[in-house]
């Protein structure tokens, strides 16, 4: 009874994180074996999370190596405050100041995607909304009433919710159909939706950098010992075909 306790106690939190605000989940269908993709989600990150949100467990030269970005170009391209390459992806901002901004510390993001799951943070981070009652004038459909800004609105524009009135019992109801932006962001929609989903791989990436060799040694693994099977089973039957 106290093994399912422990173990319903782990569990649950994940749980709840995941779920969220109860909102529909989009596939996020990223891919951790296209090289451009993880740069531009590394240069996202650099550019408009970095500020808050530290990768305290990812070194900066373990990125480069591992998405194929020459160190002295990452250097000057994604180092900005002159950390050396083996130094972790750390902000300067207090932790103390920055609780007192946001009512909390803003969480390392290194884990976030195994905490979260993908689909989790490439529907959260669509699903920023224009709410004026908010500290920072915005909401969001997945995680209600977050205490951050939405940083990425430069790229996306003002998002703002969508409705349409349908008669119900003869009675004219608003219902939600979606998030639409201004059209003042840099991209378009389908451009903004690319954008988050590279942000997404490269989370993905940093949660697990050794995940795509693992799963290489895994498949040779397998191969092995379904030949190492055969030739036990080939080694059996000669040896009890002596016996009979």
């Amino acid at each position: 009874m106290k093994k399912l306790i422990l173990v319903l106690a782990f569990l649950l939190p994940n749980a709840v994180f995941a779920a969220g605000g109860g909102a529909h989940l989009d596939t996020a269908d990223y891919d951790l074996t296209d090289k451009a993709s993880l740069q531009n989600g590394a240069k996202i990150f650099q550019n408009y999370c970095l500020g808050c949100h530290q990768m305290q467990y990812q070194r900066y030269q373990r990125a480069f190596e591992d998405l194929g970005i020459p160190v002295e170009l990452g250097q000057e391209n994604l180092q900005f405050t002159g950390e050396k390459p083996g130094e972790y992806i750390k902000n300067g901002m207090p932790a103390d100041a920055a609780a007192k901004w946001f009512g909390a510390p803003p969480p390392d993001l290194t884990l976030v995607a195994r905490v979260r799951g993908a689909d989790w943070l490439y529907t959260y981070l669509r699903t920023f909304y224009v709410d004026e009652s908010r500290p920072f004038g915005v909401n969001n459909l997945v995680f209600p009433e977050v205490g951050m800004p939405h940083v990425l609105q430069e790229l996306q524009g003002v998002p703002r919710k969508t409705t349409e009135e349908h008669m119900v019992d003869g009675e004219m109801v608003e219902r939600y159909v979606g998030i639409k932006s201004d059209g003042t962001g840099e991209l378009s929609p389908e451009e903004y939706d690319s954008a988050v989903l590279d942000l997404v791989n490269y989370l993905v990436y940093t949660g697990e950098p050794s995940r795509l060799e693992s799963e290489s040694i895994g498949r040779w693994v397998i191969i092995f010992l379904l030949v190492f099977f055969v030739l036990i089973y080939l080694l059996k039957k000669d040896y009890w075909r002596d016996v009979h």
